[in-house]
């Protein structure tokens, strides 16, 4: 597998100048697939501006704490993607990766506080010996807690233990991101599940999608 791709052929989800280079660096396989993550150097170089090479990149990487969902990174090809937590100790700067109105992964400086806490939706669970449950995340994550949620629902987990703290149900009244989708990047409230299908209310609009392209996140 190569390292790079050409940058006219990314993914339209990534928000990034496709005629300032031919190409631009992979991420590595991790938990997201490649159209809902960026690489680390595209997020410090090309987002972020804070070096102009990968060269710079990795030597940020190797000298300073960055970290990825509270622990240090060092992998310039390390994969970020929704939702994921980006901190930069030493210039007490935190961001979320999240998606902008048009669909595109887009970062949002965040606080201190706001970076200790990561939102993962549920997409499957497993029920284990002893009554606990194991829950498999959006990010590639598995736990195992007693606490009672639903595929679809979205956990916030303390970072970087990963302990669940708050679940935050699929159900009308919620609002929720359109993760993926013609409306990719909406905000809006939940106000009816049907099946596999839901309706949202978006400002004045209404709107109809599939269930699965939701995610809550309050």
């Amino acid at each position: 597998m190569t390292n790079h791709l050409k940058r006219i052929a990314a993914p339209k989800t990534w928000n990034i100048n496709r005629k300032d280079r031919t190409f631009i660096i992979k991420p590595n396989a991790g938990g997201h697939a490649l159209q809902s993550g960026l690489a680390l150097t595209v997020i410090v170089r090309d987002m972020l501006k804070l070096a102009n090479t990968a060269s710079e990149v990795k030597k940020i990487l190797n000298n300073k704490p960055v970290l990825v969902n509270g622990k240090r990174r060092k992998d310039y090809r390390y994969v970020v993607g929704l939702f994921d937590i980006v901190s930069f100790v030493d210039l007490e700067q935190y961001f979320k990766l999240t998606k902008d109105k048009k669909g595109r992964l887009d970062l949002v400086n965040i606080s201190k506080e706001e970076a200790e806490l990561k939102f993962s939706k549920i997409m499957g669970k497993t029920k284990l010996p002893g009554g606990k449950l194991q829950y498999n995340l959006h990010d590639g994550i598995n736990i195992i807690c007693d606490k009672e949620a639903k595929v679809g629902d979205t956990l916030i987990l303390s970072l970087p233990k990963l302990e669940v703290k708050k679940v935050l149900p699929l159900k009308p009244g919620a609002e929720v991101l359109l993760a993926n989708g013609k409306h990719s990047g909406v905000v809006g409230q939940l106000k009816e599940i049907k099946g596999n299908e839901v309706v949202c209310q978006v400002n004045k609009e209404t709107i109809e999608t599939a269930k699965k392209y939701l995610f809550v996140i309050k």
